[in-house]
């Protein structure tokens, strides 16, 4: 009887022939794996970017709808005597905008209360409450002596920008003429309106190769007296 002359396989070459392809394979996951982790990484950075972008366009812009009027701030058991709503500290900054957050420009005036928060960590926050105007009543409940109530921070408040390493607000005097000096304050207790306000932040631990949160400096268009009211 004849010898079959066929040739197969080994299991010696079975063997590595499996292995191979999963080598091969393992070596596409891990391919994949690391194009899915650097995707996501550039998601992340990409979102981050955008998130500090926000933030310079929001204030700029709840700034710069700031509304030149007043309130009536009550004084012990008195009504007290008319104010303007701009009030401002280092950490905290009280007007009326027509800008919000929630509504953008077409929505309703808001009071802004904004506030810096410091964090467990050492790093500090800034947020900002929004409060319907309703009118010079508005502030009934808000000031106190001609001084606005600690910014009570809750669910309800925005975080414009998180683990900040510092974050301090000042204030631009108006200039009254070309030729006179003016400054930077860090308080605000006047019945005018600044001519800028800056806000100087950093961040408290810096994103290589992000857009990191920076300071900006927002100017005032407004110079029209507060205490003065429209004509009807």
């Amino acid at each position: 009887m004849r010898a079959s002359s066929e040739r197969g396989f080994t299991l010696i070459e079975l063997m590595i022939a499996v292995t191979l392809v999963a080598l091969i394979s393992a070596g596409m996951l891990m391919a994949m794996r690391t194009s899915l982790l650097t995707y996501q990484k550039t998601g992340d950075r990409l979102e981050a970017n955008r998130r500090a972008i926000n933030v310079e366009q929001i204030l700029a812009r709840e700034i710069g709808g700031l509304m030149p009027v007043s309130g009536n701030c009550p004084a012990g058991q008195g009504p007290g005597s008319p104010m303007s709503f701009f009030r401002g500290t280092e950490t905290t900054l009280h007007l009326v905008s027509s800008f919000s957050i929630a509504q953008g420009a077409r929505g309703n005036p808001q009071i802004l209360e904004f506030q810096v928060v410091p964090l467990d960590n050492g790093a500090v926050r800034l947020v900002v409450n929004e409060i319907p105007y309703t009118g010079p009543a508005s502030m009934m409940g808000l000031c106190q002596n001609r001084f606005y109530r600690p910014v009570p921070v809750g669910p309800s408040s925005f975080v414009l920008a998180d683990n900040l390493a510092f974050c301090r607000i000042s204030y631009h005097e108006p200039y009254d003429d070309v030729f006179t000096p003016v400054r930077w304050l860090p308080v605000w207790n006047q019945d005018r309106l600044p001519s800028g306000i800056r806000i100087d932040m950093a961040p408290m631990r810096p994103e290589p190769g992000g857009l990191p949160v920076i300071g900006m400096t927002v100017p005032i268009r407004v110079n029209r007296d507060v205490m003065i009211p429209y004509a009807q």
